[in-house]
């Protein structure tokens, strides 16, 4: 697979676009949820349209316009981020090759970056309303879990670990990087099983070390394969 900012923005806009879709298919939080992530969304998406210069990311922009416009019916605004998140990562798919190959990194590393950025950003919600069932953060951190191993085992089987000595620098730091974050989803698990205040707050500050270091994972396996 190819490697751009294109391809990268793509893959991880339309994760996020998956993740605001869970969440508001779940419906265990307000509109505003759906406002921010829409509006991540948004951004990264005029990005991917600007770096790819594909027609087709306004189409997943503005299906997730919509989907913001209509945030309080729930079911009907997931479909719409769901859309989106097809779309953008079929933008993607279209900067990087067209094959069932270069799907692949695709797909993992969408669910990989969504899945946690979307945990992120949903653990600011618990801070205001501690009352919110913890089941979705929960869920969202075994999505993200369940990515990063696909993504690594995925470029471990495409020669990410045969690097040449030129490369051993970017090759030890991408086995760091994933181990780390591997550790950091498993905190964030734990942590959410303590019963206090603290345990989400712990739960959110881990998952924003999370989100840094699973961009590192993403971009350092597709450099070396």
């Amino acid at each position: 697979m190819e490697l751009s900012p294109g391809i990268v923005l793509a893959m991880w806009t339309g994760g996020i676009a998956g993740g605001a879709a869970l969440v508001a298919w779940w419906r265990i939080v307000g509109p505003g949820f759906s406002w921010l992530a829409g509006s991540t969304v948004v951004i990264f998406g005029l990005a991917v349209a600007f770096f790819s210069e594909t027609p087709s990311a306004y189409v997943g922009v503005a299906l997730t316009l919509a989907a913001m416009i209509i945030a309080r019916t729930h079911r009907i605004s997931a479909a719409f981020f769901a859309a989106s998140a097809l779309v953008l990562l079929l933008t993607g798919w279209d900067e990087g090759g067209r094959t069932a190959a270069d799907a692949i990194p695709l797909i993992t590393g969408s669910v990989f970056l969504g899945s946690i950025t979307a945990e992120m950003m949903l653990g600011h919600w618990y801070l205001v309303d501690p009352r919110l069932p913890r089941w979705a953060l929960q869920r969202l951190d075994l999505v993200a879990g369940g990515g990063l191993l696909a993504d690594f085992l995925y470029m471990v089987v495409e020669g990410a670990l045969d690097w040449v000595p030129t490369d051993a620098v970017l090759g030890w730091a991408f086995v760091a990087l994933a181990l780390f974050t591997f550790l950091l989803v498993i905190a964030v698990w734990y942590s959410l099983q303590e019963p206090s205040y603290t345990g989400v707050m712990a739960a959110t500050g881990l998952s924003y070390l999370a989100v840094l270091t699973s961009f590192g994972v993403v971009v350092l396996g597709r450099i070396l394969t």
